[in-house]
């Protein structure tokens, strides 16, 4: 088996990209880390956004990623979702876009560059490009893959949002700490010793004096948010449970260090864009792609797992670490490729 094309770090300071402005197609099922995913990769190539967002149902849902798209969709006929002119760059992530993005490919040619994020269990044909996180299986000379999964939240995102005022989280202590909290899945757990050690843990930090910004997740039980809101009663904190605006950008950016659950590969993933030390906690449970994920990040200092209890907060730095830069600089250089092949492409 073929390994993946290796991949640079990030390239903050590459030149201009070659495919700013052009036209791209994002094809969505509307999951909003599937979005993520094409989005930070989008930006990263300062590309022109069209989003076209799926809904297939009934057998064509059932069939998807490897049936096709439904006929009465009329894919690449004049007036529907899908017709020509056809874009530059087209991105897709999820199960249900894939036979969208595989039409694409065969209607467009090499005229579209089609990528899929994440594997989508189908053959190479499928697309142009995959990527997919070094933890999973898929390889070939048309995969490649980062340790971290792209999103938006860049570096220089992150120093934009750190430059504006945000009064409630400006007047929280230092140092200021993010609880990126997520829950129960199919590989970890949450019982009520579990809940009660998270508490315990979370109220050491305040006990240190820290500013406490924390987030919950869908998957984040009702104990465990009774627990945290318990917790920080009384202390310097502020706690997001889903109501109003979703202040987790900010939460990244003013962050001085992190504890985040280890279950949400994407809330640690998204952490280590900052550059700022991140403590892992382990609920019950665990996979072994979880564990590639984690032990690769403590291999490489971005990582440390978190005490039963904080007596003193450590400090430690490593370079920001955003794959959205690496996968947007392959692609450029793979279209790049095509079009020196193809010149009458341009």
């Amino acid at each position: 088996m073929s390994s993946p094309t290796p991949v640079a770090g990030p390239t903050q300071d590459s030149p201009a990209r070659p495919l700013a402005g052009a036209k791209a197609w994002i094809i969505s099922d509307g999951k909003a880390g599937h979005e993520a995913l094409c989005r930070g990769v989008a930006d990263a190539l300062e590309l022109s956004v069209e989003w076209k967002r799926v809904a297939p149902s009934g057998l064509w849902k059932a069939m998807a990623p490897w049936g096709p798209v439904a006929p009465r969709e009329r894919f690449g006929e004049p007036g529907s979702l899908f017709a020509p002119p056809w874009p530059e760059i087209a991105l897709a992530a999820g199960r249900t876009t894939t036979p969208y993005i595989r039409a694409l490919k065969r209607k467009a040619g090499f005229k579209t560059y089609t990528v899929v994020m994440m594997d989508p269990k189908t053959g190479p044909g499928s697309a142009d490009l995959f990527w997919v996180p070094e933890h999973d299986k898929r390889r070939g000379p048309n995969v490649i893959a980062t340790l971290t999964a792209p999103h938006p939240l860049s570096p220089a995102r992150l120093a934009d949002i750190r430059a504006h005022p945000d009064p409630a989280l400006d007047a929280l202590p230092a140092p200021r700490v993010a609880v990126l909290v997520g829950g129960p899945n199919e590989r970890y757990r949450y019982p009520p010793p579990v809940v009660a050690g998270f508490a315990r843990l979370v109220h050491s930090l305040a006990d240190l004096g820290a500013g406490l910004m924390i987030t919950t997740s869908r998957r984040t039980p009702p104990d465990l948010i009774a627990a945290l809101e318990a917790t920080v009663a009384g202390t310097p904190a502020v706690l997001w449970k889903g109501e109003g605006d979703n202040p987790y950008p900010q939460f990244l950016a003013k962050a001085d260090a992190f504890l985040v659950t280890a279950d949400s590969i994407n809330m640690t993933g998204e952490a280590a864009a900052t550059g700022r030390p991140i403590y892992v906690f382990a609920p019950d449970g665990g996979a072994t792609k979880f564990d590639a994920f984690h032990a690769a990040l403590e291999t490489r200092g971005v990582t440390r797992p978190a005490p039963e209890r904080f007596a003193a907060l450590e400090v430690w730095s490593y370079a920001p670490v955003y794959a959205a830069c690496a996968i947007a600089d392959e692609i450029a250089r793979r279209w790049q490729r095509r079009r020196t092949l193809f010149p009458g492409l341009t």
